[in-house]
């Protein structure tokens, strides 16, 4: 595959119509199969919160833990893993990144007390951050333009797809214990295996080394459109942890009753959503800018939350969740396209390394923030909360995405 020429803009959508489908490539196939292993961290043992609180006797603040400290060292070490990607290459990182993860995922199951898990999900964290900057760095460096847009899209369908169906697995086998489901992580060991045969490293320019290169993705990436994407992935995971994936489960046990695998099957509804709107998203991006696309996600948030605070029942917040699910699909992959197409292909791995730091904070501050909260608050009033910000945040964002278009021909001439 031929690097891509990024454009200067991130408002970029001037490719020429999609090209031969790449779906046959053993790179895509395994940077797929990775991403499919991503939700193993958060959506599968989600519904199992409850049974881990109970578990081990403590509130649930303490069982928030287990998602937040899965975060905590990818904010702090994503930077330098997108470094490393861009000096030693995308595949040793994405290789090791899948054995460490499957390795100290699958030993929770073993794992003698509740710090000893702690200190395992901090490993797995840091893991999986290789995992989520290695796969998106790849596509960024072989595709452009709406191009990209559709294989990130297609990458976010299946980690929708994975993050629809763990959810389910994780509740069905938490039902025989709550350790149990950690077992799925082991899967990752194979398709390490197979990626040291079939994964090839993309040919791309290695950019200036230390200080220097740290000066110049500084400079590329301090403008407003940086400001923008960093921002809306922070924001959405915050929104989405914090909500939908540590106080929507707690609520429906509490208010209603569901078990944990009824509760991941109402989770998995989100999910879905986001693979059929995420495997589109290269069409939307033919007639919007990535922006453009940005603020419709975060409208879709807005609405979304805004139905579960009215919901009167489970089935109404699941159709609910249908909305907010597009909204991924829709933002999500443009974030990720309008970054690569912020920098070149030698700063990209630390571009999309300090997305993924941006995403991992908000993964990490969500339930440990909404969770002290709704101490205070309740849960429902943390809802409509969300959803407010998430209307301003998209108001925002499209009125910046209009402006810029109405001066771009004015800036041409």
């Amino acid at each position: 595959m031929t690097p891509p020429q990024p454009s200067a803009s991130g408002d970029s959508n001037t490719n020429t119509d999609e090209e031969t489908s790449p779906w046959r490539s053993s790179t895509v196939q395994i940077v797929l199969a990775a991403t499919l292993l991503a939700p193993l961290g958060v959506p599968l043992i989600s519904p199992t919160l409850p049974a881990f609180r109970d578990a081990f006797g403590i509130t649930d603040a303490q069982a928030s833990l287990l998602i937040s400290t899965y975060f905590l060292t990818g904010i702090v070490l994503s930077p330098f893993i997108g470094m490393l990607a861009d000096r030693v290459g995308r595949r040793a990182v994405l290789i090791w990144g899948l054995i460490a993860f499957s390795v100290s995922g699958g030993a929770i199951a073993l794992a003698p007390s509740y710090e000893a898990i702690l200190l395992l999900r901090t490993i797995g964290g840091t893991a999986a951050a290789g995992i989520f900057i290695t796969t998106v760095t790849l596509i960024g460096d072989s595709f452009e333009g709406t191009q990209r847009n559709s294989v990130l899209g297609m990458n976010n369908a299946v980690l929708s797809a994975g993050a629809a169906l763990f959810p389910i697995v994780g509740g069905a086998l938490a039902t025989v214990a709550w350790n149990v489901p950690y077992l799925a992580y082991l899967l990752g060991l194979p398709l390490a295996l197979y990626a040291v045969r079939h994964l090839e490293e993309p040919a791309h320019e290695r950019d200036s080394k230390g200080l220097a290169y740290l000066r110049r993705a500084a400079s590329v990436l301090s403008g407003p459109d940086a400001l923008v994407c960093y921002g809306a992935a922070c924001m959405t995971e915050l929104l989405l942890f914090g909500t939908v994936l540590t106080i929507l489960p707690f609520l429906l046990a509490g208010d209603f009753g569901l078990s944990a695998l009824a509760i991941g099957l109402l989770l998995s509804v989100a999910e879905l959503s986001s693979v059929v709107v995420s495997a589109k998203n290269g069409w939307f991006a033919r007639y919007t800018s990535n922006y453009g696309l940005i603020a419709a996600g975060f409208a879709c948030y807005s609405v979304g939350l805004f139905g579960a605070w009215l919901a009167p029942s489970p089935v109404f917040i699941g159709v609910t969740m249908l909305v907010l699910g597009a909204g991924l699909g829709l933002s999500m992959p443009a974030v990720d396209a309008a970054i690569s197409d912020l920098v070149s292909a030698g700063l990209r791995g630390g571009a999309l390394s300090l997305r993924n730091s941006t995403t991992f904070l908000g993964r990490a501050a969500g339930p440990v923030l909404f969770a002290a909260l709704a101490e205070v608050t309740g849960y429902y009033p943390l809802f409509v909360g969300s959803a407010v910000v998430a209307l301003v945040i998209a108001l925002s964002i499209a009125s910046m995405s209009v402006y810029r278009t109405r001066r771009r021909p004015v800036a041409e001439a």
